[in-house]
């Protein structure tokens, strides 16, 4: 786990999710990385940072992250990993300095920022459990490791820190209630309930999420935590301009 130390009391979040950066995007994210400079003193990226999971891709969104000048906090998302270039597109943005977390922590002024990118099953009742064939207990298990990993994570600020506000980021939903809008038969795809129960148990304060580009920018968890999907999409629709979403903490 990292730490940072601040003499802030309190700390302005900006989040987005689902940004897909392309080779083409060259200087499109200069000003929108400055403009959030002056707005926030953290930037969350949910995931899908690349377009396609291209290391070129990365190249880009790295280039245009220099002109970001408050520390950068982010999770992988399931565009980054179509290529099967995660580990390339995680070095190109680390040697950025950006956080980018994955079962990690990192704390940065008043709060904790726990991460993991998540996975798919469905939410509540209609949540896929471990039964059948292997490759739908593979799925399944895939889902709570995803949530293990989460929960460590949230755990490791507990034990070492007092007085903490939690943040957790994420790509996929751990609730239905931020996903609400898009077709119901692709819910099993879009998050898992299995994220909620870490946020739940550790009582984290506010849980960031992308990956559902057509669901709703609010909701909570069955124990009131606060979970914002700030996929890109949503924000433009919701007329953040720029299209970022900022809580104080």
């Amino acid at each position: 786990m990292t730490e940072l130390t601040s003499n802030t009391p309190r700390t302005r979040i900006a989040a987005v999710g689902d940004i897909h950066v392309r080779e083409t995007d060259e200087g499109k994210w200069e000003q929108y990385f400055k403009a959030v400079s002056e707005k926030a003193d953290v930037l969350l990226l949910c995931g899908d940072l690349t377009d396609t999971g291209r290391v070129a891709e990365a190249e880009v969104l790295a280039k245009e992250l220099r002109a970001c000048t408050i520390p950068v906090v982010a999770v992988l998302g399931n565009h980054d990993y179509e290529r099967d270039n995660g580990k390339a597109i995680r070095k190109l943005l680390v040697k950025e300095n950006v956080y980018l977390l994955d079962g990690d922590s990192v704390v940065i002024g008043n709060v904790g920022f726990a991460g993991v990118k998540g996975f798919g099953g469905g939410f509540d009742k209609a949540m896929l459990g471990m039964f059948g064939e292997q490759m739908i207990k593979d799925f399944v298990q895939e889902a709570v490791d995803e949530s293990l990993k989460l929960d460590g994570a949230l755990a490791r600020l507990d034990s070492e820190h007092v007085d903490l506000k939690k943040i957790a980021v994420l790509h996929y939903a751990p609730i239905q209630a931020t996903v609400i809008g898009e077709p119901e038969q692709i819910f099993p795809f879009l998050g898992s309930s299995r994220l909620a129960e870490p946020l739940n148990r550790r009582q984290v304060f506010a849980a960031f999420h992308g990956h559902a580009h057509i669901g709703q920018l609010a909701g909570e968890t069955s124990k009131g935590v606060k979970v914002f999907n700030v996929s890109l999409p949503i924000l433009v629709k919701e007329g953040f301009d720029p299209a970022f979403y900022v809580l104080e903490v």
